[in-house]
């Protein structure tokens, strides 16, 4: 089982902060493909990964990083300084 965590307007699209998703992704890619299969609010939430940041037990990482072994998986839209 993994925790995964939605931020700002991914989760004002996906309608829930966190959920416990059980899956068989070997990548956070593979991850959101998985997502994005479920239903509409996850394929609007996930349509452009450009505009995502993903971080993976905490730390920023890229959307090819692997999960094995990984406990906490986050989604939110690039910081802005100011």
């Amino acid at each position: 089982m993994l925790d995964v965590l939605y931020f700002a307007w991914v989760r004002e699209r996906i309608g829930e902060p966190r959920e416990r998703v059980e899956t068989q992704a070997a990548t956070v890619a593979e991850l959101v493909d998985e997502l994005r299969a479920r239903e509409a609010r996850y394929a609007l939430a996930f349509a452009d990964l450009s505009a995502l940041r993903v971080a993976v037990d905490q730390e920023l990482t890229e959307f090819d990083a692997p999960l094995s072994g990984v406990r906490e998986v986050a989604f939110f839209p690039p910081m802005t300084g100011g």
